[in-house]
């Protein structure tokens, strides 16, 4: 084995990742909205939750009005048809704890033109931790990211049927990457690990048109903007034997030890439109389509420093990605059973934005289909209470990763079929 491909080992288990992809974007800013599957998430002005769905909204909200609320998500996957290459196990528990998703917002009406507003939320987020025998320990053994986002927001009313809103985003994510290295490639014993951590704070905005053609149908576009963002962190290589040891008289420092990482990458920009139809003072459905720029999404270009400088070459790693824009639809309804209880329900289609051919152990996502129930229940006239269930049907995706790096990296042959079980609640309050 040549130290080009034992040094490779360090960029390419940082790079070797699906950041982010439907099974990474969260919907659940809204437990009201999701009772809808988020059909109406630009149109449907129910709470606080708007200044994430549209901040022209925040026109419709008289007073002050504050939402908070939290969604706990279960993904379930069974892996099948695997390629016995390395030895280990496949369990499909590589979400072993449930996600929480915290989110809350807050408007004010300053007059009857102008509101102001600020919310906190989760847009992007994800955890997988194989169990320590996992087969392809090689590729990824656990990922974590964390994107957290405050917005303040500012909304004008321009007549009574037209509102504009907008509000500039401050974004923090923290990332986590592990993988494996198979000591065995190179005469040694075990496993060592490589780990990569990373953080970035960016900015972004998001701007909002809210509109009704006639007095019984909202019409609601919303666009998020993308955020490009630049994590600095460490890579720490330790438990690499064999070759990959010191060796003196070769002048190699060996492979364990930390290395300063970055890597740059933009989340994709996004466009929301949905409809409210309002049919009468009970029943109301809504309409959804979001549009999703992951094409942006074409390669993860890793720069690695602090790398000895036998490894100087191997200080610019990069892996094809493909990524490709997608189309998002919904539809849901709200039915009011009284002055106390309202029901809701929807269903939505979700496409992934990774080619086949590029599905990784990081974040293996098929397309989805996805339902939902909700409930309101306005316990006084100033509160309220959502809860919201959603089902995801994941179709199979195929993963397929060649041995590489002359067997340091085993490959991986597998299916997934994905589930996943959300459950959300939401308190509101008006002043």
């Amino acid at each position: 084995m040549t130290i080009k491909n034992q040094l490779c080992v360090l960029g390419l288990c940082l790079t070797s990742t699906q950041l982010l992809a439907n099974g990474l974007q969260i919907n659940e800013q809204s437990i009201s909205a999701a009772g809808k599957a988020y059909s109406g998430r630009a149109s449907d002005v129910q709470d606080a939750s708007i200044v994430y769905g549209n901040p022209a909204g925040m026109s419709r909200l008289a007073g002050e009005h504050i939402s908070g609320g939290v969604s706990f998500i279960d993904v379930s996957s069974r892996i099948s048809k695997v390629d016995t290459r390395v030895s280990g196990t496949s369990q499909g528990d590589m979400v072993p704890k449930p996600i929480v998703v915290p989110a809350g917002f807050y408007t004010l009406q300053l007059n009857d033109d102008w509101h102001v507003g600020f919310g906190v939320y989760a847009p992007f987020g994800g955890s997988t931790d194989y169990e320590s025998s996992f087969q392809g320990r090689y590729r990824s053994s656990q990922t974590q990211v964390k994107v957290v986002t405050l917005q303040p927001t500012v909304s004008y009313r321009i007549n009574d049927r037209l509102s504009v809103g907008f509000g500039p985003t401050i974004n923090h994510i923290d990332g986590l990457l592990e993988s494996k290295i198979a000591n065995s490639a190179v005469g040694g014993r075990g496993d060592g690990t490589v780990k990569v951590t990373g953080n970035d704070t960016a900015l972004g905005f998001n701007l909002g048109i809210l509109f009704d053609p006639f007095d019984d149908l909202t019409l609601g576009l919303t666009y998020h903007s993308k955020v490009d963002f630049n994590l600095k962190g460490k890579t720490k290589v330790s438990g690499a034997n064999g070759l990959l040891s010191p060796i003196p008289a070769l002048g190699l420092p060996g492979l364990n030890g930390k290395y300063d990482a970055s890597l740059e990458f933009t989340t994709p920009e996004s466009i929301d439109a949905s409809a409210t139809w309002r049919i009468n003072d009970r029943l109301d459905v809504s309409a959804g389509a979001l549009w999703s720029r992951w094409s942006q999404v074409q390669e993860l270009r890793v720069l690695n420093s602090g790398v000895p400088r036998a490894y100087a070459d191997f200080g610019t790693i990069v892996e094809t990605l493909k990524w490709r824009d997608t189309w998002s639809f919904s539809t849901g309804m709200a039915y009011r059973l009284n002055t106390a209880w309202k029901v809701r329900a929807g269903i939505a289609y979700e496409p992934t934005p990774m080619p086949n051919q590029y599905s990784s152990t990081r974040a293996p996502t098929g397309d989805r289909k996805i339902f939902t129930l909700g409930l309101n229940w306005q316990m006084t006239d100033q509160a309220s209470l959502d809860l919201a269930y959603g089902y995801i049907h994941e179709d199979p995706v195929k993963v397929s990763q060649a041995t590489s790096q002359g067997g340091l990296r085993p490959g991986y042959s597998a299916t997934y079929q994905n589930t996943v079980n959300g459950l959300g609640l939401q308190l509101n309050y008006s002043f």
